[in-house]
């Protein structure tokens, strides 16, 4: 009798070079995810809709649109009508690697972005790393203080007071909900949110935590508090 085989997750995995996708969909399915080959932004849209994956791997450079577009159709879904899943992980495989590049994908959404070539023992641990926080997502809400944070819904009070955050600022605010008193260094941020590896110079962290501040408390700021030179935390305390 053969052994059964148990997948660990569904990935669609969207790249138009023929030989590219099929080494990688061989090197997913022997770490045991179950893999859906999508050569086009039309198979991935297709696949996403109808097969519910657990993670999307997507390239930007796709011969009938752009992989960014694929990813904006997916974040503006309502979840109902058009059957996608506006929090469905999302990892950029591209050969684009400039800053600038990295930053749109971000923004528009991806939960990671990875350079190509790239080292395959990277990729599946970043693959893990989007679906361990997928997971935690699924979770019931969480209080810290007047703080309430609902990750299943992406929903966020402040006592009776519904806040309205834009992706990257609900995920700063859920990681720094995870251990409030801690300071969180930029450069773990940073990572962790946005999935950069070398940061630089860049503003993004500071700008993305004055917004969070002044949504969650736009009379006193009381909540996201900078330390400076290192990083930031939830809590004062």
């Amino acid at each position: 009798m053969l052994p059964q085989r148990r997948e660990t997750a569904s990935l669609v995995v969207c790249e138009d070079d023929t030989t590219t996708l099929e080494l990688l969909c061989d090197h997913l399915a022997a770490d045991r995810f179950g893999v859906l080959p999508a050569p086009s932004a039309s198979d991935a849209l297709r696949l996403c809709r109808y097969n519910h994956p657990d993670l999307l791997l997507l390239d930007l450079t796709l011969p009938d649109a752009s992989g960014l577009d694929v990813l904006r159709e997916i974040r503006e879904a309502d979840g109902i009508g058009s059957r996608f899943n506006p929090q469905l992980p999302v990892i950029v495989l591209s050969g684009r690697g400039s800053d600038e590049d990295r930053v749109r994908g971000l923004e528009c959404g991806a939960d990671d972005y990875v350079t190509k070539p790239y080292h395959y023992g990277e990729l599946r641990a970043r693959i893990a790393a989007v679906l361990r926080r997928g997971a935690d997502q699924r979770e019931g809400p969480c209080r810290v203080g007047d703080i309430v944070i609902d990750s299943a819904r992406r929903k966020t009070w402040v006592g009776e007071r519904e806040v309205q955050l834009a992706n990257k600022e609900f995920s700063l605010l859920r990681l720094l909900a995870t251990d409030p008193s801690r300071v969180f260094s930029k450069r773990e941020l940073l990572d962790q949110v946005w999935g950069y590896r070398n940061p630089g110079r860049t503003r993004t962290l500071d700008s993305h935590a004055s917004r969070l501040r002044r949504k969650l408390d736009p009379e006193h700021g009381r909540y996201v508090v900078n330390c400076w030179g290192y990083g930031y935390r939830l809590l004062d305390g």
